[in-house]
């Protein structure tokens, strides 16, 4: 099978022949028909993150494709459904956080040792073919492009999580911060959601899109965001605390931040209670990541629904390279997609 093989770290990504996996009792084949780039594909290539283990090293952990193949016991999948394989398959099952039996998610990467991660300790979703345990895939509605359905794998997962974390009421306003791969999710389902909602972003030539998206407003700060009146929840998917920070002022009495975007060098930081009381304000900052399956199937449902639509560019297996570049200079709008 050709699959898209990253040759060292800082390497580039190369579409190379592979051996094709087969499935082992309780596992599935699926055929890849669609793997989408997350931000942390770029980390993992460089190695600011782990390096996918597998030899060779193939990344990606937002794969949708068709079941070609059932391993010996399988029962709950059937040949030609059509599936997804979420980023975080497993826990090791005996360390502490594992013996506690909570649901397998996204929390279970940061605290197990050993966990089962598409992409990362085990191999990715950038190729023709994929093998997991049936357990580790969920069935996608019927009729979702698999363009489309690919970014709600990670990047919608997460958004619907963070979403759902804040748990905004009726008549309240959302902001969320980072308009990307994320944001542009965020945006949508909080719009489906029914609620006011705000983007912030700093970069002006977004703001056409943004406004197909939904969105109330555009501002281009926290600083402006206070200006406007603030927000009652803040959905921070920009990978960046020093951002979030600067947007605290924004939140609202009994607001709620919830950080959903991942950055690994800076600090969140809370100012000095002389600059802002945070202890009198009854705010809560949470983190939020991918909160357990039935928030993946109601993002799902949604995409599905046509309430939301990812905004893809896609590409051919042959310019998975391509994907991968502009996905680093943050030049997709708003996630780029790899078909095979």
């Amino acid at each position: 099978m050709k699959a898209a093989v990253i040759p060292e770290v800082n390497g580039t990504w190369e579409l190379q022949e592979v051996p094709t996996p087969q499935p082992g009792p309780g596992e599935v084949l699926i055929r890849v028909r669609a793997c989408g780039v997350c931000f942390n594909d770029v980390l993992s290539t460089m190695g600011a993150i782990p390096f996918p283990a597998g030899d060779p090293a193939v990344a990606g952990h937002e794969p949708v494709g068709e079941v070609v193949e059932l391993g010996e016991g399988v029962t709950a999948r059937a040949v030609g459904d059509r599936v997804g394989v979420t980023w975080v398959r497993a826990g090791c099952g005996r360390c502490d956080y594992c013996q506690r039996h909570l649901p397998v998610t996204g929390q279970t990467a940061m605290n197990c040792p050993a966990p089962t991660a598409t992409g990362f300790s085990a191999p990715g979703g950038h190729a023709e073919y994929l093998a997991v345990r049936a357990t580790e895939t969920v069935l996608l509605p019927e009729g979702l492009d698999f363009a489309l359905a690919a970014p709600v794998l990670c990047a919608g997962y997460t958004a619907w999580s963070a979403l759902r974390t804040a748990a905004p009421l009726p008549h309240e306003r959302v902001a969320v911060l980072g308009i990307g791969g994320l944001g542009h999710l965020a945006v949508q389902f909080a719009r489906a959601s029914g609620v006011e909602t705000v983007a912030v972003t700093g970069s002006a030539d977004k703001h056409e899109a943004i406004r197909r998206l939904g969105a109330d407003h555009i501002v281009a700060s926290g600083d402006e965001l206070r200006e406007l009146g603030g927000a009652d929840v803040i959905l921070v998917t920009a990978p960046s605390h020093r951002a979030a920070s600067a947007a605290l002022p924004a939140l609202r009495v009994n607001g709620r931040m919830v950080i959903a975007g991942i950055d690994g060098m800076e600090p969140f930081t809370i100012p000095p209670a002389m600059t802002y009381p945070f202890f009198a304000q009854g705010q809560r900052i949470m983190g939020a990541t991918h909160n357990g399956p039935r928030y993946l199937s109601e993002a799902l449902a949604l995409v599905a629904a046509g309430r939301v639509t990812p905004v893809v560019e896609t590409f051919p297996a042959e310019r998975v390279a391509e994907a991968v570049a502009r996905t680093a200079k943050g030049e997709a709008r708003f996630r780029a997609v790899v078909r095979y």
